[in-house]
């Protein structure tokens, strides 16, 4: 088959006539005019939906409120490019084939994702194109996808942000399982695929301390994950007002402590320097360090 007409098969739009129901969630069908873009850090991403469902407290793609402004508050809406393949489609007839984060404004495995599949379609697109991937998800539905993967320039990741799982479905309440993603890394290790699980945001006196580091860096090495990236909680445009919120609720002690974290700058300069030695020392613990960065 014609490289063109493999173009034209993948990007084929199929997508039903109707939005998915999501239960408390307004999804919203738009068009797009295109998907790929330039990124720091790899040459470049790709989105398929703006918004996203998993509603996690700390998310930095809140950010993007600011330019796609909704009535419902950030986790409660989803507006998804359902000609997002044919964009891409066209797109990389006239660019440079290199590496794509996927995804970094959203999940490209949110809920919404089972019924439209155009991460999938994307994914699939690019990879016939000669693009490479680096995926990071918090959705077991990437395992949907291991066929498109396999054998091709993939590492799948999985975001973790805290071991506790009580206090993940606190943070990040449309994610899946701490344990089921940490299956995701598995399946992918055994279908031989490179692999990368990133610990971030670490949340401040939850998961950045000795022991949920310990905790952590335990699952990295129990899914003998190849690449593992640290961040901590950043300020980020309305994020520290979804955090103060659920810190009110549910973890008022910590509240003077994630103020200092992200508003003073000397707290802040120390606070770096003791995570960065916690994170070392735990990566040693287990052998990991060579697999950090």
């Amino acid at each position: 088959m014609a490289k063109n007409e493999q173009l034209s098969l993948f990007a084929r739009a199929d997508s039903p006539p109707v939005p998915v129901h999501l239960a408390g969630v307004a999804v919203r069908e738009v068009q797009c005019r295109d998907v790929l873009n330039c990124r720091a850090g790899a040459d470049y991403s790709f989105n398929c939906y703006t918004g996203c469902s998993n509603g996690c407290a700390y998310c930095y793609a809140r950010y993007m409120q600011r330019f796609h402004p909704h009535d419902e508050a950030w986790g409660r809406f989803v507006d998804v490019k359902v000609n997002a393949a044919d964009a891409l489609a066209r797109q990389v007839r006239r660019v440079v084939p290199g590496h794509v984060f996927t995804c970094s404004a959203c999940d490209g495995w949110q809920p919404a994702e089972r019924h439209y599949q155009l991460t999938r379609r994307c994914c699939q697109l690019l990879l016939e194109a000669g693009f490479g991937l680096t995926v990071l998800t918090k959705s077991e539905l990437v395992l949907r996808d291991l066929d498109v993967f396999s054998g091709r320039n993939v590492c799948l990741g999985v975001t973790i942000t805290t071991a506790d799982v009580a206090a993940a479905r606190l943070w990040e309440p449309g994610a899946s399982p701490v344990p089921t993603r940490l299956n995701v890394l598995k399946r992918a290790k055994a279908a031989g695929l490179q692999t990368l699980i990133a610990f971030g945001p670490l949340l401040p006196g939850i998961s950045d301390t000795e022991n949920g580091l310990r905790a952590l860096f335990a699952l990295a090495a129990e899914a003998d994950a190849d690449r593992i990236w640290t961040d901590g909680l950043n300020l980020r445009p309305r994020v520290w007002e979804s955090v103060q919120a659920l810190l009110r609720r549910n973890r008022p002690d910590l509240l003077r402590h994630y103020r200092g974290i992200l508003f003073d700058k000397a707290a802040r300069a120390r606070y770096d320097d003791e995570l960065q030695g916690r994170i070392a020392c735990a990566a040693w613990e287990f052998g990991l360090s060579e697999r950090l960065g």
